[in-house]
């Protein structure tokens, strides 16, 4: 770059000419800026690594979080946002000692005929504990949630039968030996695409496959479909479980709007029905799928902010690289400043050069940055199985573009007030 490049309009004529003058000496500035960026363009890509680096590193962050927190609010909206489920919630050092905590058959009851605005109740008894129970069909074998529970269960939970029909209630009423399937439970028995009428085994007894339920997918890498559902009372029979087993009570609120009144008066009911004294604290949770959704959206929010923050600390980093070049950029001009300061240009034009030229480089780092995240942010989820599209919100792209230009102004701060605050006669001397 030559001194008449950097020269710029006089005190004098800016006072005459007034804002066609500044917009003139803007696009100078600019073009001035450029040229320099381009001139040293290996240097230049140096300087905005750091800010490429950690853009793409929040962008990439963000868009990960985001789908995941995506995907996961979508599966609890699925399980329909009037869904109540009732449980028993005891503190592990109670379960240790032996203590019972349990819902039982006369606490639905209580449900049934006392809080109006329910549907859809039904117990849902989890047999086999979390471990699940072991099925076979010929030489395979494969484990999966038995669930004891009623017809209602698939209009509580949202859920229903791709293939065959779900249980009726006179499968319970019979005890027949009846059970539906989920989709990884077939996968795994190497049962046909429709396994309706085979038969499969259970704790020694053969049960009649009726039908096999629409497929959920992962959650967490999970499968939601290791399941089998089963009539509530067969399911009391073939466990060998008391009559008086753990369960856990799911029904629908008939409307929405009332779901905190409903739970309020569920937990008056509750409170009553187990003898809870003023003051002591429930042994229950009344939980709902909108409340786990936002829960969930809450703890990703805070999640992406820290992690966000603490990426965000790169962008620092390549700021004082940005600094550190434009304070050298300023030393091998000082020439060209003394020349153009000669020629007249206020000390504002010469500020107003060198931090464009600073905020150029952070900016263009900024969007390289964007755009190498989003890339990044997609091939990862292609490398992990299952793992949800991310998503990139425009908050984080405008925020990103919008703190690389904040720390270009920050840092490039020093380095514009070095070259403005030259003397002319100091600046011509230099060699």
């Amino acid at each position: 770059m030559t001194g008449r490049d950097m020269a710029l309009p006089s005190a004098s004529a800016t006072a005459g000419e007034g804002a066609p003058l500044m917009r003139h000496a803007l696009q100078e500035c600019l073009r001035s800026a450029v040229a320099s960026v381009t001139a040293h363009g290996l240097r230049s890509f140096l300087t905005t690594l750091g800010i490429v680096i950690g853009v793409a590193a929040v962008i990439c962050v963000v868009a990960l979080v985001q789908g995941l927190s995506k995907s996961v609010s979508q599966e609890f909206q699925g399980l329909g946002g009037n869904m109540l489920t009732l449980r028993v919630d005891m503190p592990l050092e109670d379960a240790l000692r032996g203590k019972q905590n349990r819902l039982r058959i006369g606490d639905l009851e209580q449900l049934q005929h006392r809080i109006d605005g329910i549907s859809h109740i039904t117990p849902i008894m989890l047999a086999g504990g979390m471990g699940g129970v072991e099925v076979r069909h010929g030489p395979h074998v494969a484990s999966g949630q038995l669930f004891g529970t009623t017809s209602r269960y698939q209009d509580v939970q949202q859920t229903y039968p791709k293939l065959g029909r779900f249980i009726a209630d006179s499968d319970g009423t019979t005890r027949r030996r009846v059970v539906v399937l989920g989709e990884q439970v077939r996968r795994d028995l190497k049962l046909p695409e429709n396994p309706v009428g085979r038969f499969i085994q259970l704790g020694g007894e053969w049960f009649l496959v009726i039908g096999l339920m629409e497929a959920r997918g992962e959650l967490f890498g999970l499968s939601q479909d290791n399941y089998l559902v089963m009539p509530y009372e067969t399911a009391l029979a073939v466990t060998g479980a008391s009559t008086e087993p753990d369960l856990w009570i799911s029904f629908n609120v008939d409307d929405p709007d009332q779901i905190e009144h409903v739970k309020a008066r569920v937990t008056a009911l509750m409170r009553q029905q187990r003898k809870l004294q003023p003051g002591q604290p429930d042994d229950f949770v009344i939980e709902s799928a909108d409340a786990l959704a936002k829960s969930f959206k809450q703890v990703s929010t805070i999640v992406t902010l820290v992690v966000a923050g603490i990426v965000g600390i790169s962008l620092l980093v390549g700021g004082v690289g940005i600094m550190n070049i434009m304070l050298v950029s300023v030393t091998e001009r000082t020439r060209e400043i003394g020349i153009a300061k000669a020629l007249g240009a206020p000390r504002r034009f010469i500020l107003m050069q060198f931090l464009i030229e600073a905020v150029l480089l952070a900016v263009a780092g900024g969007l390289a940055g964007i755009v190498l995240g989003i890339g990044l942010s997609h091939a990862i989820a292609q490398l992990i199985p299952n793992f949800p599209e991310p998503a990139v919100p425009w908050w984080v792209v405008l925020g990103s573009a919008g703190f690389s230009g904040l720390v270009g102004v920050v840092f490039g701060i020093l380095p514009a007030s070095n070259a403005a605050n030259l003397a002319p006669i100091d600046a011509l001397r230099h060699e």
